[in-house]
């Protein structure tokens, strides 16, 4: 990226629109939407963003650098299931339009970051990606524009490197980022930050995006509340907190309370087969009473983006105060173990059938993190593969939403999906993920064996299935 802003971009940032130098302003230009959005990642956070304020009116410009979703979305395509073509071409009819040209920055009144924030090989934040935007905005940003991080990340992130990003290279073109007093500040001469951190929920089809409260921590006053205002156009409440480090801490706890519930009931699970007690049945007992429960299930481990990350970037920030998260680093130790717990389970009843496991052949239904998604990470089903490959089973898998899997971060199969036609030749089924369009009756009718991670066939009773 340049450092220096050549004097043609930069007559032409001055020129690109009106700034906006008051929160008055500001609020009248949402509300008649002609602020223009820029979303910067078009992924699972990103393009149905980009779509919610695209059905609200808003014109907005998708970024990324990966040119292979620019062109899928500007021929009126998508690449994420549940979001048809139709939506797109309905964004279009609005004016959206997808770029890898960050220039375009310039022309934008609001600029939202939703880049990946994963972990490294030793559970470290990996904030490359939000780096390397905040360094590729930089140049275009101007007083008036409002700048907020969605990616989920440790508190401190927005002012530790964002922030400083962009003061560091605003100083070089006399553009700051405003930082009032507590109060508010109606005149606006600087650029606006916050943080707001992304709420998605891969597969929900019962709640609606707009009706999922948007948390919102801005710089100071005027930024916050001029995030709210943004947002406050799409979503049905917003939530204004004291800072962005407040943000970033709520995402965090939103997905450790999740992460440590999920630890519990794998541990129980655990427990109850050893003690001959169905954990299911013991979950939707206590489901009942109306108070002081929430039910979680258990399962082959845990995936998504969420989950099995945002724990670590807690427990890694907690070390620079000296802290250890002894609570959050065991509930991730237990769900990283889970898919090692499920090949033993397999192990087991594949022993008790007379087969050994060096050469078994394994059908693993399911690769996907969850049931109905196209989306594979962090999935515990591609550990399972990986553990049972290095016993020596010969693994076949079948996903609907996955024609292939080939290699990622953390993974590199190069595999092909298997017709469920080919069930009765494995020695054993393994259902990792259950799928909605899985007739689990007639899988079970066609298999030798199956081991069921996620209590998909619990209305089913056959001597093949071993519940795990």
């Amino acid at each position: 990226m340049a450092n220096a802003v050549p004097a043609t971009l930069t007559e032409s940032i001055l020129k690109a629109g009106t700034s906006v130098r008051s929160l008055t302003e500001w609020r009248e230009r949402v509300a008649r939407r002609e602020a223009r959005v820029g979303i910067i990642g078009l992924g699972y956070v990103g393009l149905p963003l980009t779509l919610l304020f695209s059905s609200e009116g808003f014109r907005v410009t998708g970024f990324d650098v990966d040119t292979t979703k620019i062109d899928t979305l500007n021929r009126g395509e998508s690449y994420i299931w549940r979001i048809e073509p139709d939506h797109i071409a309905a964004a279009q009819s609005k004016g959206f339009t997808a770029t890898t040209d960050f220039a375009q920055i310039a022309d934008m009144d609001a600029v939202l970051i939703c880049v990946p924030t994963p972990l490294t090989d030793h559970h470290a934040p990996d904030l490359s990606y939000v780096e390397a935007t905040v360094h590729a905005i930089a140049p275009y940003v101007r007083a008036g524009q409002l700048i907020v991080l969605e990616s989920t990340t440790y508190p401190g992130t927005t002012e530790e490197i964002v922030v400083r990003i962009l003061m560091e290279a605003g100083a070089k073109r006399d553009v700051q980022v405003q930082i009032a007093p507590e109060e508010t500040k109606e005149q606006i001469d600087g650029v606006l930050v916050a943080f707001s951190p992304e709420r998605e929920d891969p597969g929900n089809m019962i709640t609606p995006r707009r009706e999922i409260p948007k948390v919102v921590g801005g710089m100071d006053v005027t930024a916050t509340e001029a995030a709210c205002a943004l947002y406050g156009a799409i979503f049905h409440r917003t939530v204004p907190v004291s800072s962005p480090a407040t943000a970033e801490m709520t995402k965090l706890l939103e997905n450790i309370y999740r992460s440590v519930n999920i630890a519990l009931v794998n541990e129980m699970k655990q427990l109850c087969m050893k003690m001959g007690v169905d954990i299911w049945e013991v979950i939707d007992a206590a489901a009942t009473k109306p108070f002081g429960f929430q039910a979680f299930y258990p399962g082959p481990g845990i995936g998504g983006h969420c989950i099995p990350v945002d724990p670590f970037y807690l427990t890694w920030k907690a070390k620079e105060y000296g802290f250890t998260t002894r609570f959050i680093q065991l509930a991730g130790e237990v769900n990283e173990e889970m898919p090692i717990f499920v090949m033993r389970q397999v192990a087991r009843a594949l022993n008790e059938h007379g087969i050994a496991m060096k050469g078994a052949k394994v059908l693993v239904l399911g690769v996907a993190y969850k049931a109905d998604v196209d989306d594979l990470r962090e999935s515990p089903a591609l550990v399972l593969i990986e553990q049972l490959q290095s016993m020596g089973c010969e693994v076949s898998y079948n996903d609907p939403f996955f024609p292939t899997v080939g290699h990622g971060r953390k993974y590199a199969l190069n595999m092909e999906s298997t017709p469920l036609e080919r069930v009765p030749e494995f020695d054993c089924v393994v259902i990792a993920t259950d799928h909605s369009s899985y007739e689990m009756e007639r899988i079970v009718a066609d298999a030798k064996l199956v081991v069921d991670s996620r209590n998909a066939t619990r209305h089913i009773a056959s001597p093949k299935i071993v519940r795990c």
